[in-house]
This record gives structure tokens, C-alpha cells and sequence, in this order.
């Protein structure tokens, strides 16, 4: 799974308020010829970024180029169950990455159209967030 190799502070704030407005970045297919674009916001974690991927390398087999145009940099932590208020943050539970509209969640290349339409509408399932199939080539 995806996690960050180095952080310079171990927990941080979830930063709930970058949910509000459009993708500034990421928005255009810089890779492959298809592309699944999140329509809607929300928090991916690192758990739901695989599930998606190992849903799209398995259906295209061993085929085609797979992009993953997120990372999930945020920390996420979670106090036990039963703990009462107060004794700090709890510990790191997993990590995850905002997703804005308009972003670009995974690119594919080398492959036909409907396989490529097929793998992204898998990885699309496993996603907390609505998303569409983009293309580079207009059919």
C-alpha cells in the first residue's frame, strides 16, 4: 500500500476544509489515453487506491500502462475505543489524500478502448467518490 517514507511531523490536521472547491491541479490526462476523473469530493485512503489498482491490473492482465495521480500524504489518526476526552491525539490509523472534483484519479494507455473503459469502470467501483471515464482520443 501506499504510504509516505518520511513525514516531517508524524500527525497532522485532516485539513477537512480543502473538500470545498474544484481540482486547481491534476485536472488534464498528462500520461495515458484514459483517464478516471473524480466528480465528486472526498478522502481517499491508501486501502481504497489499492483495491482500485489491483482491480484494474487484474483485468487488464498484462497489458497496457497504469498511472496512479494521487498519493495519499495525510495522516490519519483514531483514538481506542472507550478512551475518555483528553491524553493527546490518537495514534496514526492509515493515510489518505482529498480528492476535489475534476481530478484525475488514474491514467491507462496500450490498450483498446472498451478494455480500457472496462478496467477504469472496476477501479471506479472501489471508490468512495463519482466518478467518469475521460479520454484523450474523441470517439
Amino acid at each position: 500500500m501506499l504510504e509516505p517514507k518520511k513525514l516531517k511531523y508524524r500527525k497532522q490536521h485532516r485539513n477537512r476544509g480543502a473538500f470545498y472547491g474544484k481540482a486547481t491541479s491534476g485536472a488534464e490526462l498528462a500520461f495515458g489515453s484514459y483517464g478516471l476523473k473524480a466528480q465528486t469530493a472526498g478522502e481517499l485512503t491508501a486501502r481504497q487506491i489499492e483495491a482500485a489498482r489491483r482491480a484494474m491490473t487484474h483485468r487488464v492482465q498484462r497489458g497496457g500502462k497504469i498511472w496512479i495521480r494521487m498519493f495519499p500524504h495525510t495522516p490519519v489518526t483514531k483514538k481506542a475505543a472507550e478512551v475518555p476526552m483528553g491524553a493527546g491525539k490518537g495514534s496514526v490509523e492509515y493515510y489518505a489524500c482529498v480528492v476535489r472534483p475534476g481530478h484525475i484519479l488514474f491514467e491507462i494507455d496500450g490498450l483498446p478502448a472498451d478494455a480500457a473503459y472496462e478496467a477504469l469502470t472496476l477501479a471506479g467501483h472501489k471508490l468512495p467518490v463519482r466518478t467518469k471515464i475521460v479520454s484523450r482520443i474523441r470517439s
